[in-house]
């Protein structure tokens, strides 16, 4: 197989434009994924279209215990100094794939018997995305709905953080989350923010027959238009602390849905 040895190949210089470009990633509907771990993940959801090998990494991926599916995808071997350029890793795995995106609708969340929902307004920061979809999965949430604002779910720190739950849980970006929360809402389905001034603790509200957990900006918290559809809850805090991390209240709220539903 012949070694791509420079970073002018089309090949690469699309790979770095998908790790760099959120728009180049809408534009083709593909993502990049890094490391053994998360291309067995898109292997096995059946969205893995090719493979890049580095080439001090070549007998390692192929002796690798997943290799009898991932061998059947075309892949390249490229030179570890054309390697590293197109990771987004500091210490790349010497493995990374070409992954097709997931597409849900809004109702595909919505019409989920379980009726445990996530809306984030407006999140900014990757590594918090990533832990909140894959805190979603272990919550065994129906899906997140995000709003236009929030950071590109398929950035590759996000990607990272999400554990392979990208691949899983069920997610939709929202021109107006206003609208879609009112959708949620004529499905029955209640909204509960975590606000400051919630007006009642996050343990006496009664999510066993839906609900829909919203998660505001890490700065500034939940939009006005958002927050009046909302029931505020609040999370009780010792300290002088004015907040907790949003992935943090995320992960609060979605199990405490999770427990009363298993209950």
């Amino acid at each position: 197989m012949v070694t791509i040895n420079s970073g002018s190949n089309p090949q690469i210089k699309e790979i770095v434009k998908l790790q760099k470009s959120a728009r180049e990633r809408k534009k083709k509907q593909m993502f990049v994924v890094e490391g053994y771990r998360l291309a067995g993940e898109a292997a096995s959801s059946g969205r893995l279209r090719k493979l890049y090998l580095s080439e001090s990494a070549v007998a390692e991926c192929r002796a690798g215990e997943h290799w009898d599916t991932l061998g059947q995808y075309p892949h390249e071997v490229v030179a570890d100094v054309v390697f590293r350029g197109m990771s987004d890793t500091v210490t790349p795995q010497g493995i990374l794939g070409l992954a097709e995106m997931p597409c849900y609708s809004l109702d595909d969340i919505l019409q989920d018997r379980r009726r445990s929902i996530l809306l984030l307004d407006d999140i900014r920061d990757p590594g918090n995305l990533g832990t909140i979809m894959r805190t979603a999965e272990g919550a065994d949430m129906s899906g997140v709905i995000l709003s236009r604002e929030s950071v590109d779910l398929f950035n590759p720190k996000v990607v990272r953080s999400t554990m392979g739950a990208i691949f899983r849980v069920p997610f939709y970006y929202a021109e107006d989350l206003v609208s879609a929360a009112g959708k949620v809402r004529q499905g029955g389905i209640p909204l509960y923010g975590t606000m400051m001034q919630g007006s009642i603790l996050y343990t006496e509200a009664d999510y066993r027959m839906g609900a829909a957990v919203v998660i505001g900006n890490e700065a500034n918290g939940i939009s006005e238009p958002i927050a009046a559809l909302c029931e505020g809850v609040r999370i009780p805090m010792a300290g002088k602390l004015e907040s907790l991390n949003a992935a943090v209240s995320a992960a609060i709220m979605m199990y405490e849905v999770f427990r009363q539903r298993c209950l």
